[in-house]
């Protein structure tokens, strides 16, 4: 919900306060995916350091205070350009890069101490499942962010709105301090399930809570594994796509539509695309799980199979646009399905790294591959804001399988985003075509 604020408040509420642009809004979301993707670099390497408690209150306390500090924006932007003699839009979209670092530095936390998490209380065959189960929070955010924010916003001020969310960030900071241990320090745990935890370990019950670990690997050595190199390209080729989508549905329902966010038909298209996502991509977590079980499969294959099957649910997003010409409903409900079809990737992508690392590299390793779909994101969101500025100058003289100006700029990166996926897997499969566990 704290990345949604920014998408479901500028366009109707922002833009006209301080006369943004798309290609201003780009240059906000694409530098937090720069921000965020330079900063996963070492960030899944301190919380390895820190440990996932330790690591995760930290993560959580520096995000929830970003998404709190945007509100000084709208204040702080007006009074500093008049100080200044310079113009408000520029002010503003400086103050909410800067903003949008803050939140960055502590999101980039988020992953890796999750992972590393699932990794500390699963065997693997049920990794992915566990992880499209916590990875759901990102789409159930997504879910009610519509129906609440631009309410938010039009009652209290788009300011109020940032404040509110990234409140719930210090409520949940204080969940995860009186609940969370490792299992083998939990009060919660017995020894059978420590022992079901532990099934994949010679060793099923370790004797300390850092036995079990593995030895770590260092820092540079990681990127001499084909499998590092495998997960950096299954989250470059993909995140992109769902940062695209999280950030630019709203807006473009507004730009195709003429439906505002806090309209009642934004609202109830935004609901329903996302409910799709939640549904859908729990489903695909227990996938690698079944071919376990009952094909016998090891985790790994299990889980490339599974991948394969999600990789081709995007390409649904090659219709959206010619069958938006007839409703938004079938937009919406198709960019829910490659959505689903996303999530339910990222699940089994993000589970490889437990399958073939050490659990004491899992949060060095995501860091590694959360900092290539950084990357991969700012290209998008970046880059679209200033493509769809000039598909929209060029009008009628730009066009793209039969579509028009921004129509047909729309069109283009769906055709981009659709494809994505197999070209990743295909990547993915070429590195590490068959299982092979890191042994540092």
């Amino acid at each position: 919900m704290d990345r949604q604020v920014l998408s479901l408040t500028w366009k109707d509420f922002i833009a006209p306060e301080f006369g943004w642009s798309n290609s201003d809004y780009g240059l906000i979301t694409g530098f937090f995916s720069l921000a965020y993707a330079f900063i996963s670099l070492f960030a899944g390497k301190f919380i390895d350091w820190a440990g996932t408690r330790r690591g995760y209150i930290i993560a959580i306390l520096v995000w929830s205070l970003g998404a709190c500090l945007h509100a000084l924006c709208g204040w702080g932007a007006v009074r500093t350009a008049s100080a200044l003699m310079l113009s408000v839009g520029a002010v503003s979209v400086w103050m909410f890069m800067a903003c949008r670092f803050v939140l960055a530095l502590g999101e980039a936390g988020n992953f890796p101490a999750a992972i590393k998490v699932t990794a500390e209380y699963f065997p693997k065959k049920d990794r992915a499942l566990a992880t499209s189960i916590f990875n759901s929070g990102a789409s159930i955010g997504a879910l009610l962010a519509p129906a609440s924010i631009p309410w938010l916003a039009s009652k209290y001020g788009w300011e109020m709105s940032f404040v509110i969310i990234g409140a719930l960030g210090f409520v949940w900071m204080g969940f995860w301090m009186a609940m969370y241990d490792q299992p083998e320090a939990s009060r919660h745990v017995n020894e059978a399930e420590l022992a079901y935890i532990r099934q994949d370990d010679k060793d099923p019950l370790p004797s300390s809570p850092l036995k079990g670990e593995g030895a770590s690997i260092p820092y540079w050595h990681c990127f001499r594994y084909r499998q590092t190199w495998a997960f950096i390209a299954g989250k470059f080729f993909t995140d992109g796509v769902w940062w695209f989508f999280l950030f630019w549905a709203p807006a473009y329902f507004s730009d195709q539509y003429g439906y505002k966010s806090d309209s009642p038909q934004a609202v109830m298209l935004l609901s329903v695309l996302y409910l799709i996502v939640t549904v859908l991509s729990i489903g695909g977590g227990y996938l690698p799980k079944y071919f376990v079980e009952h094909h016998n499969m090891e985790p790994y294959s299990g889980r490339m199979r599974a991948m394969l099957l999600f990789a081709v649910l995007p390409l649904t997003a090659l219709l959206a646009q010619p069958l938006g010409t007839m409703s938004a409903w079938f937009p919406a409900i198709i960019i829910g399905l490659a959505g689903a079809g996303h999530q339910s990737w990222s699940a089994n992508l993000y589970s490889t790294i437990g399958d073939m690392f050490p659990r004491s590299t899992i949060g060095t390793i995501t860091g590694i591959g959360t900092m290539a779909g950084g990357i991969a994101s700012f290209a998008i969101n970046w880059g679209s804001g200033y493509f769809f500025d000039y598909c929209a100058t060029q009008g009628q003289a730009f066009h793209f399988l039969s579509f028009e100006g921004k129509e047909a700029g729309y069109m283009a990166v769906f055709c981009l985003c659709a494809v994505s996926y197999l070209i990743a897997w295909s990547v993915m499969k070429t590195l590490v075509p068959r299982y092979k566990k890191i042994i540092p």
